[in-house]
């Protein structure tokens, strides 16, 4: 229901020994944020001076102090526990926004009931005329379950030339920068707290999606990235965690009769990228690979339960932003490197 004043909205930063990122970006937050808004920074136990700086220098900021390291994803989950907002803005801390960010984002929302997230366009901070890795303009799948970005497929980013401008349903929004509707982000259970970090947004997605809610882009806010402040893109914990929580995704959530054919051909396919790992002699990163699929062997029960219950509140089947195509085969084989012309 469209509210007839500003709905509460909680601009919620998760915070592990973050310090200088918040000096740095948090300032622009609060310059550039409605007064409607509120800001809260969730800590996970850090243990640099990051609790002492808030205190110090940002009193305007609710500080949710949770503790240890609880990571991402029951990070959230934990600071969303303690908020009553009808939006709650997940927001990385390496994030720079602009003026007038939020406003769009939030009319978004309230544009129709059946929204459940929603991304801005984000853009790189080092480099402001492309498109930021983690979320672009808004994230697709193909038809493996491998999750991209219109304005990223693989590690090929586009330059920013209007060519997403316009509002569009998307698949998954950025974890990056989202707005979740707050009740309904509980009533999916939230984050599911096994994936620690990355990749969470995307089975949380998926699972709004198959229950009949919609994920959009608005590019009429517009943030940039610096990325890679968590996890190094070119870290091997980060591409154990990619890895295994793309498999676990897929096996809770696709609804086609052909998912364990569809998780032989991932897993077959991150074969392949444990031999060009070999080949490459980065055993750190093959190790990885392997101990995602390891993890997957070990847990599968776990994971039947997981795909049970998620398919049991499950009533959408077919999403047009689930495209046909597999990436992989596009990308390495097909040589194509824009969103567009995947479709």
């Amino acid at each position: 229901m469209k509210h007839t004043s500003p709905p509460t909205t909680a601009i919620v930063i998760l915070n592990y020994n973050g310090a200088k990122l918040l000096t740095q970006y948090l300032p622009i937050v609060i310059d550039c944020s409605p007064s409607w808004s509120s800001i809260i920074v969730a800590d996970n136990g850090s243990s640099d001076n990051s609790l002492a700086i808030l205190q110090q220098h940002f009193p305007s900021v609710k500080i949710i102090s949770l503790g240890r390291n609880y990571g991402f994803a029951q990070g959230y989950n934990l600071a969303l526990q303690q908020i009553q907002a009808d939006y709650c803005v997940l927001l990385n801390s390496d994030v720079k926004v602009t003026p007038s960010w939020l406003e769009p984002l939030i009319d978004t929302m309230e544009s129709n009931e059946k929204i459940f997230a929603c991304q801005p366009k984000i853009l790189s901070l080092l480099h402001p005329s492309h498109f930021e890795y983690a979320g672009a303009a808004g994230g697709f799948i193909d038809w493996l379950g491998y999750p991209f970005c219109r304005g990223r497929l693989f590690s090929t980013l586009e330059k920013d030339e209007g060519q997403y401008d316009q509002p569009a349903r998307i698949f998954w929004a950025s974890g990056a920068c989202m707005v979740v509707r707050t009740k309904l982000f509980k009533q999916l259970g939230g984050f599911d707290e096994d994936f620690f970090a990355h990749m969470e947004e995307v089975d949380l997605c998926w699972r709004a999606k198959n229950a009949g809610y919609e994920v959009v882009y608005c590019p009429f806010s517009r943030v940039y990235h610096l990325g890679g402040s968590t996890l190094d893109y070119q870290s091997p914990r980060k591409t154990y965690l990619n890895f295994r929580n793309s498999l676990i995704a897929l096996i809770k959530n696709e609804k086609s009769k052909k998912v364990w054919l569809k998780v032989f051909l991932r897993m077959s396919l991150d074969e392949v990228a444990g031999v060009y790992f070999l080949a490459l002699r980065q055993w750190a990163h093959l190790w990885a690979v392997l101990r995602s699929h390891l993890y997957v062997y070990v847990n599968v029960r776990k994971l039947l339960r997981k795909r049970y219950q998620t398919q049991l509140t499950a009533r959408c089947v077919n999403h047009p932003e689930q495209i046909k195509t597999i990436l992989v085969w596009a990308y390495f084989v097909k040589g194509v490197r824009r969103f567009t012309d995947l479709i």
